[in-house]
């Protein structure tokens, strides 16, 4: 009888523990339908439609006025994939998208904004909350798996 009590008292807990993370994971969903956050996707596919891409060729490197990417500084190459921004500064494709991701919606030569602010906001709001909620499995672990945290010790004692 006093196992089927610890048992019982087990489940319970992690019972408990489940709801309580069931109810964070629709309190976050919600959230997100409020706050009009822009996914990532979005705010890339925002990017693109202000600011095409376009290939790096000979006929357009007569037209540049730099030859190279000011974020990453390497020489542009035939073929490869470059965004003008409508200040007329060119960077890599993957280099802008990065920059413009971090939070920042200007040129970064001359920080003219390119994204309106608000839409940088929302796109830092989703990006924080999804951060947040990447950790949430890791507060909760203990809680909800509590014979299966090894921790190993180097062995002191070997030789190399």
């Amino acid at each position: 009888m006093r196992h089927l009590s610890k048992v019982l008292n087990k489940v319970c807990g992690k019972i408990i523990v489940l709801l309580a993370c069931l109810l964070i994971e629709l309190i976050i969903l919600i959230q997100k339908l409020r706050s009009g956050q822009i996914s990532t996707r979005q705010y890339l596919k925002l990017i693109e439609k202000n600011n095409p891409t376009i290939r790096y060729t000979k006929r357009l490197k007569a037209e540049m006025a730099a030859e190279c990417c000011r974020v990453c500084l390497c020489e542009f190459e035939e073929g490869e994939k470059l965004r003008e921004l409508k200040c007329r500064h060119m960077f890599h494709k993957d280099c802008l998208d990065t920059w413009l991701q971090q939070c920042f919606g200007t040129c970064p030569l001359c920080r003219k904004q390119l994204v309106p602010e608000d839409l940088v906001f929302r796109h830092r709001q989703h990006r924080n909350q999804a951060e947040n909620h990447h950790h949430l499995p890791y507060l909760f672990s203990p809680f909800l798996a509590p014979n299966t945290l090894h921790i190993t010790y180097p062995n002191s004692s070997s030789t190399h």
